[in-house]
């Protein structure tokens, strides 16, 4: 991998910023690579728009924000209405199919994942949505281990939550694993 450029964006309270922190986290800790990781909040602290940056590299990385998405993740309608034209030609867009309409052309493969249903249909949980993200990132990407990024939600978590943490990461995978590959 030569520099990934990731933005993570939705509406406070889905986990969006601490998906990206693990993702950065997990990158350096784990896999040895470069990252950086920034991020922004709405006025609302539960609500408002979210957004966070995330770039996974091998080199040095000069400027920590994101102006052109190789991927981009969006699970509000908001954020895909206005992040869409961030993504560069020939990137992905990765949204959640039960908050997010595709309605823009762009010029990126746009893929709906039914994550949120998915998670509430075999977990139950809607706290570990994010991690369900995360996981179908990683499916469909595949550009870093998951045993990395479940490294991270370990040191990040109750230890009673770690089994419905990995759980929601394996259901992201398998739904991100039906998509073609970054």
């Amino acid at each position: 991998m030569k520099r990934t450029r990731l933005i993570f964006s939705g509406s406070g309270g889905q986990g969006v910023i601490t998906a990206a922190i693990i993702l950065a986290e997990a990158a350096v800790i784990h896999e040895g690579m470069n990252a950086t990781q920034s991020q922004s909040y709405g006025a609302a602290a539960r609500g408002g728009a979210t957004r966070s940056d995330v770039i996974i590299s091998n080199d040095i990385i000069y400027y920590p924000e994101v102006n052109q998405a190789n991927i981009l993740v969006c699970l509000t309608q908001e954020s895909y209405n206005t992040y869409a034209s961030l993504v560069r030609p020939g990137g992905f867009v990765i949204t959640d199919s039960k908050y997010v309409q595709i309605a823009k052309k762009v010029d990126a493969k746009q893929i709906e994942v039914p994550m949120y249903e998915s998670v509430m249909a075999q977990i139950g949980k809607p706290i570990v949505f994010n991690i369900c993200m995360l996981g179908a990132l990683l499916g469909i990407t595949e550009f870093l281990k998951p045993t990395s990024v479940m490294k991270i939600v370990e040191t990040r978590i109750p230890e009673d939550f770690i089994q419905m943490n990995q759980e929601a990461l394996d259901l992201g995978m398998e739904l991100g694993a039906q998509y073609t590959r970054f």
